[in-house]
């Protein structure tokens, strides 16, 4: 057997192996990077309907013990505190805190609705009316359609 001597035992990496890691490496990230980005946004997005449809489980268990939603007035803070008009209130109340949407913006609660007996709303990633895509607005009825 070649015994092996310390040049032979210290040999690296040739730059050309060393290009061909790097062109792999490249290929995959542009494979995958596209995939990825713009999936915060959207995962956003789906944490607001989850949100939503929370919210609206609250407000329908706050109907089922007060005979009626919350006013506009009360608001979605009619979930979390008694409501002077309230007949019945659970302990702790029907949610721990005032939702806020992913994007930090409140909710917007409006009773009665134009579509229903409420409107439940998020304005999207922009804050605005209107809007498309992560920007467009998310209204809980239309949801649910």
């Amino acid at each position: 057997m070649k015994k092996l001597t310390w040049r032979t035992a210290q040999r690296g990496l040739t730059l050309i192996e060393i290009m061909v890691v790097v062109a792999i490496i490249g290929l995959l990230a542009a494979m995958i990077v596209p995939n990825v980005i713009g999936q915060g946004e959207q995962a956003k997005v789906d944490l607001a309907k989850t949100n939503m449809a929370s919210i609206a489980s609250a407000l329908d268990m706050f109907r089922l013990h007060n005979s009626r939603y919350p006013t506009t007035e009360e608001g979605l803070r009619g979930l979390v505190e008694r409501p002077s008009s309230a007949r019945s209130w659970p302990e702790g109340g029907y949610l721990s805190r005032i939702p806020q949407d992913p994007w930090g913006s409140d909710y917007i609660y409006i009773s009665p609705g134009t579509s229903g007996p409420y409107d439940l709303i998020s304005l999207g990633a922009d804050g605005m009316e209107g809007g498309e895509g992560v920007n467009a607005d998310l209204n809980y009825r239309e949801l649910q359609r």
